[in-house]
């Protein structure tokens, strides 16, 4: 490719997404990923696609999967996957799934690739990379750089993760975090993407929403639209919020702009919260602690029927970078109340997007979105947040032009990074440091059957322990 234009849209490209999560677990990384890779197979006709999924070990996947579910083989959870994509976007695509051995880290609450990821497509197929959250793929990396095993590598940026360490480390840790994330950005990328600015800038970035929404939930949206029965409410209930509970998701905002709903107005507004994570047990008894009318009903995924009823959608978190929750809530023809942030500009355009600046408005927003049935669902808004045209968005956003490419004495400087990095980081004592875990730089000898050693025998992290997690506030 040189440095001659070079887009995705080029016939006979392989091109692999890489991300840090599977499903069943229902993450923004793993969905969003997924479906990416089952529309560019779809709209780019003649490339091949193939997305690289992690695989757990089965004690990892007890901790992770909702539902008890869990794989005795890589197979076995592609059947799933597919059955998953196709029952989501109504089509058959032909992509190849690969998979690649990984580790649970719980005091980090993510996924980490073990050994080197870049080994996972065979060197005649090592096209394109897409990097699914290219920071936290490269953190830990030790191997290839991703620039010399790949022709073109775009990260696309997901997660907030200066913000979440901020809320558990303190600012010495996030400004750490800050000027890491860059410096593995600029290492393995040749373009990154970003969904929105709330996250950090970048080297060589460009801003654009390139996710969607699958047709299910536009689906829910255009018959929720429709006028419904004299003497039938189109929503017969009222507020939730669905997602992780955690309180770097906003659950601080939640129960503050609530209980300042509940002063100024003198009700409690009730809110079911719909999820389930590490801070589950903190966040329900601060809730009741403010004696607000707060349950929470379990995980559930959005499209379940016990949600649909639901008319408002509240998310105040401005931790994420772009909330799937809330395009989700849009698609199915809801209100959503959300923070004026730059996470929520993609939103704007859309007249059941309620955005506030301040407490007051919150409430009035509320008020208005309770009392009020939403605008029924335009073309124009069904199309903004199809998966479609968000896959059109990502391949203009990931070419790279002439002038794009890396070159000159900052490509110089970065391969002077690159070793310096991958030296370090491959020392076990230091890996052990930051987080990364014994023996994680190791490749296993294959993803078959992976399971670290004692991991069935231990539930309760203290196996992550030995092998030197840390938790966030060390990092």
């Amino acid at each position: 490719m040189g440095r001659d234009l070079s887009s995705l849209r080029e016939s006979g490209r392989h091109i692999a997404v890489f991300t840090t999560a599977s499903l069943p677990w229902l993450t923004g990384t793993s969905v969003n990923a997924t479906l990416r890779a089952a529309y560019l197979a779809k709209i780019c006709k003649e490339a091949k696609v193939t997305i690289v999924l992690p695989w757990l070990g089965h004690s990892d996947q007890k901790e992770v999967y909702p539902h008890d579910i869990t794989f005795q083989s890589p197979d076995e959870q592609e059947a799933w996957v597919r059955n998953w994509v196709e029952e989501r976007v109504h089509f058959k695509s032909d992509y190849k799934i690969r998979f690649y051995a990984a580790r649970f880290a719980p005091f980090l609450g993510s996924v980490f690739p073990v050994g080197d990821l870049t080994k996972s497509i065979p060197a005649e197929e090592a096209d394109v990379a897409v990097l699914e959250e290219p920071e936290h793929l490269t953190w830990f990396h030790h191997g290839q750089r991703w620039t010399d095993a790949f022709r073109h590598v775009v990260g696309v940026i997901h997660t907030n993760y200066v913000d979440y360490i901020r809320r558990g480390g303190g600012r010495a840790a996030s400004l750490s975090v800050t000027y890491l994330n860059r410096r593995v950005c600029c290492i393995h990328c040749h373009k990154v993407i970003k969904l929105s600015d709330a996250v950090q800038s970048l080297p060589r970035q460009v801003t654009c929403f390139v996710h969607g929404v699958p047709p299910p939930f536009l689906e829910v949206g255009q018959q929720a639209s429709k006028p419904s029965q004299p003497g039938e409410p189109r929503f017969s209930k009222g507020a939730y919020f669905v997602g992780k509970l955690m309180w770097a998701k906003g659950f601080t905002e939640m129960l503050d702009m609530l209980s300042h709903h509940k002063r100024s107005t003198g009700e409690a507004l009730p809110v079911d919260a719909f999820g389930s994570g590490p801070d589950a047990d903190q966040i329900r008894s601060k809730a009741d602690e403010q004696e607000l009318q707060m349950t929470f009903p379990g995980r559930q995924d959005h499209l379940d029927d016990s949600i649909r009823s639901y008319r408002v959608l509240v998310n105040p978190s401005t931790s994420d970078v772009v909330a799937t929750t809330s395009c989700e809530a849009l698609a199915m023809g809801k209100w959503i109340v959300c923070a004026e942030h730059p996470s929520n500009q993609f939103f704007k355009a859309f007249q059941n997007a309620l955005i506030y600046k301040d407490e007051a408005e919150f409430s009035q927003h509320l008020a208005h979105a309770m009392a009020n049935d939403p605008h029924p669902m335009s073309e124009e808004d069904i199309g903004r947040l199809s998966w479609e045209q968000a896959t059109e968005r990502f391949l203009v956003a990931a070419q790279i032009t002439p002038k794009e490419w890396p070159g000159g004495l900052g490509a110089f400087n970065d391969t002077i990074q690159w070793h310096l990095y991958n030296a370090g980081i491959g020392l076990e004592v230091l890996r052990k440091a930051v987080g990364a875990g014994q023996n994680t730089g190791q490749q296993p000898e294959s993803v078959k059957g992976w399971d670290p050693e004692g991991y069935e025998r231990l539930k309760n992290g203290e196996y992550h322990q030995r092998l030197g997690y840390v938790e966030p506030r060390l990092l």
